[in-house]
């Protein structure tokens, strides 16, 4: 496959979020997928660290910002994406489920009377199967159910961004408990990522790895990734697998990536019992799946 995107991740220690760029090496168009806004336990006050190594990153590549997309409403983490569109432009889209989070989250917390649950809070609500340009390369709005009602997943020149539909193969899925949740829903969202192409690139919103394995975006993979890179890239200058499970690095050595392939997780299914917190391994959403 030839692609003509680049991708860049950031990952977000506190609540293990991976952010990312994805930029039209021909046009320097892009689209930044799930912004983190930080936020301090402690104190209660918000910072832009991570949102400013993005901003940074733009600026360094000279992209313009055409979309900033929203996989889903967020539990564990505050969204980036006002503080950057303030900086660099760009429409704030997600999916159009988000009405119904909306409207659930208003009566769960007695939201003021003004808040409209109607989605008028972001510039675009995509369908599901609706295409958007990023610069001259087509994406595709995936609506995936389950971890909320209004998941998407968005297709970019042969990579998927799953969100919290899909983790790592070692990991699991996301929690299917939160209002409006379903683990028979987020089971059939996982068959349709993993019925795409064998070589789609999946890239997860989230990477909690297991005990003996590091975070695929930490400092430390990164560094691998840029080494195994400059060792590789005298024999192929494309794409290089790095040595724990799915990760990649991209041409430039830039980032290891917390990606697999569709065909990888479809013949490693996660072994039963291995799960976030209200969410459920392959097996077991198999089970629950069929028992319906």
């Amino acid at each position: 496959m030839n692609q003509r995107t680049i991708i860049h991740a950031f990952f977000d220690p506190s609540t293990w979020t991976v952010s990312y760029v994805v930029s039209d090496g021909a046009t320097g168009a892009a689209a930044v997928i799930d912004p983190v806004l930080d936020y301090d336990f402690k104190s209660g006050h918000t910072g832009t660290k991570s949102a400013d190594q993005v901003l940074a990153y733009l600026a360094e590549q000279q992209l313009k910002v055409e979309w900033i997309l929203e996989t889903h409403a967020h539990a564990d983490h505050l969204s980036g994406a006002r503080y950057l569109q303030e900086r660099v432009g760009g429409r704030i889209a997600v999916g159009e489920k988000i009405r119904e989070v909306q409207a659930t989250f208003k009566k769960l917390y007695n939201l003021e009377r003004e808040f409209l649950p109607d989605g008028s809070h972001f510039d675009h609500l995509f369908r599901d199967g609706e295409t958007f340009m990023v610069g001259d390369v087509q994406a595709t709005a995936l609506l995936v159910p389950g971890h909320t009602p209004a998941d998407m997943a968005y297709l970019v020149d042969g990579a998927v961004f799953v969100g919290d539909t899909l983790f790592m193969p070692d990991v699991g899925t996301a929690r299917a408990d939160f209002p409006g949740g379903d683990a028979r829903t987020l089971y059939r969202s996982m068959r349709r990522l993993l019925e795409l192409p064998a070589d789609t690139r999946m890239y997860v919103c989230h990477d909690y790895p297991p005990k003996g394995r590091e975070a695929a975006c930490s400092n430390n993979r990164r560094r691998a990734a840029r080494e195994e890179h400059s060792r590789a890239r005298r024999h192929h200058g494309r794409w290089v697998r790095g040595h724990a499970p799915g990760a990649r690095c991209d041409a430039r050595g830039a980032d290891a990536h917390p990606a697999f392939s569709a065909g990888e997780r479809a013949r490693r299914p996660v072994a039963a019992g291995r799960r976030q917190r209200g969410g459920l391994s392959a097996h077991s959403a198999e089970r629950t799946a069929k028992a319906k």
